[in-house]
């Protein structure tokens, strides 16, 4: 099948399909002389398996790592566990963030007159909050810098 039909199969645009190929998480494709690629089924089952993994959050390096013990059938389900561990407290660790965000918010919101009135407790709120941390964090062996709490 070609890209297009690889993509509806798998529930992934065809834009992702190059993209996951670029950067090696599938393989290249075969290609037809005229350069099309061809996918096969068994392809189009690991482009299903990466819209499951990445519908779930997981980011792509762990979805390579995922992927790699999916393949290894002398893998230890202990090292799948412990990645789905890895990304539960991480998952968890935003939804706290993103409570504490809403509940500011509301907070907020609900000190705010909401009139005609120029005084905002929310516009005040912003103004006055500090400067956020900056962390540095390890991404495709690049270091980025990421705004803490982001």
């Amino acid at each position: 099948m070609n890209i297009g039909q690889a993509a509806k199969a798998s529930g992934i645009s065809a834009k992702m399909i190059r993209y996951y190929e670029s950067i090696g998480l599938i393989g290249s494709a075969h290609r037809t002389e005229s350069g099309y690629r061809v996918y096969m089924e068994n392809d189009v089952h690991t482009l299903r398996f990466i819209a499951r993994a990445r519908d779930l959050g997981f980011s792509v390096e762990q979805m390579g790592d995922l992927l790699a013990l999916w393949r290894d059938r002398s893998r230890a389900s202990g090292d799948v566990k412990a990645i789905a561990l890895g990304h539960i407290e991480e998952l968890e660790r935003k939804a706290r963030a993103l409570q504490e965000m809403s509940n500011t918010l509301r907070h907020l919101a609900a000190h705010c007159h909401g009139d005609t009135r120029p005084d905002c407790p929310i516009l005040e709120e912003l103004a006055e909050a500090p400067a956020p941390k900056v962390r540095k964090r390890q991404k495709f062996g690049v270091t980025a810098v990421q705004a803490q709490g982001a």
